[in-house]
């Protein structure tokens, strides 16, 4: 199931600090960000084997997590907020406000056959 952090950022009058390195707990393979997004939606999808953590380092989007079991919803809003998406968790990313960094940590290297596309059937 998908689980917010909050990862360790260090404010004074100069700014702000945040610190990924013992705070993702995979060991990072790839790194992309997604921004210039219009009203579409991103993601759509779960992996095989790829953990994801996903970091809104500027500006707003959400999340809507779906692991099979339950849907939920994260506001992603803070750069200092880290949503860590597990292998069932089949996720769309979408709202996101026309300044939004969304930036992606995954921890294995780009394999297209590692997709999952279609999402959970649920029986109600």
């Amino acid at each position: 199931m998908a689980y917010l952090i909050n990862i360790p950022t260090f404010s004074d009058t100069r700014g702000n600090l945040t610190v990924l390195d013992e705070a993702i707990p995979f060991d990072i393979k790839r790194l992309f960000y997604i921004y210039g997004v219009d009203s579409s939606a991103r993601g759509g999808h779960r992996h095989h084997k790829t953990v994801q953590a996903a970091i809104c380092i500027q500006g707003r989007c959400t999340i809507v997590n779906d692991d099979g079991e339950k849907t939920e919803i994260f506001k992603m809003d803070s750069p200092h907020k880290c949503l860590i998406l597990e292998t069932k968790d089949w996720h769309v990313m979408k709202n996101f406000t026309p300044d939004a960094i969304l930036l992606v940590l995954a921890s294995t290297s780009f394999d297209a056959t590692d997709y999952i596309f279609d999402p959970y059937e649920h029986k109600e």
